[in-house]
């Protein structure tokens, strides 16, 4: 009796994992763009505030409020 040839084989497919996928949803990247955008305005503003001599620092300095 004739042995058959050995079928070819696939290779098993990867597994997909989320932390490896590039893929976001891009509302939430559009969301921290414009949080991180918000958050250098306010820099920029202090900065250019103080180079003028306003102060606009904070009010609570740990937990105790600061008076001008």
């Amino acid at each position: 009796m004739a042995v058959p040839p050995p079928r070819p084989t696939r290779a098993p497919d990867p597994v997909v994992r989320g932390e490896d996928s590039p893929l976001v949803r891009p509302y939430l990247v559009a969301h921290e763009r414009r949080e991180e955008a918000r958050r250098q305005r306010v820099r920029r503003r202090a900065l250019w505030l103080a180079v003028h001599g306003i102060d606009i620092g904070p009010r609570l300095i740990h937990g105790v409020e600061v008076t001008a």
